[in-house]
């Protein structure tokens, strides 16, 4: 593998822990924004929003890891 590919791999990998972040905040946003229109089940709608959190995260930590073992997988 040429020299030059792996710092382009592990940046392609890295973009994604912004796209983690954007799903991050989408998921906060319509959490705040459905708790402002039904106050009376904000807690049924934070148990909804828990996986969101958890299935973005689980995406950045991925991300992650992946991006920070491509220079040491690929020598």
């Amino acid at each position: 593998m040429p020299e030059g590919a792996k710092p382009i791999g592990a940046g392609a990998a890295t973009m994604a822990l912004a796209g983690a972040a954007v799903g991050i905040g989408h998921v906060s946003s319509s959490s705040i924004t459905f708790v402002a229109r039904n106050p009376s089940l904000a807690k049924q709608s934070f148990g909804y929003a828990i996986p969101g959190f958890a299935l973005t995260e689980a995406t950045a930590s991925s991300a992650s890891t992946m991006a920070s073992s491509i220079p040491f997988v690929f020598r």
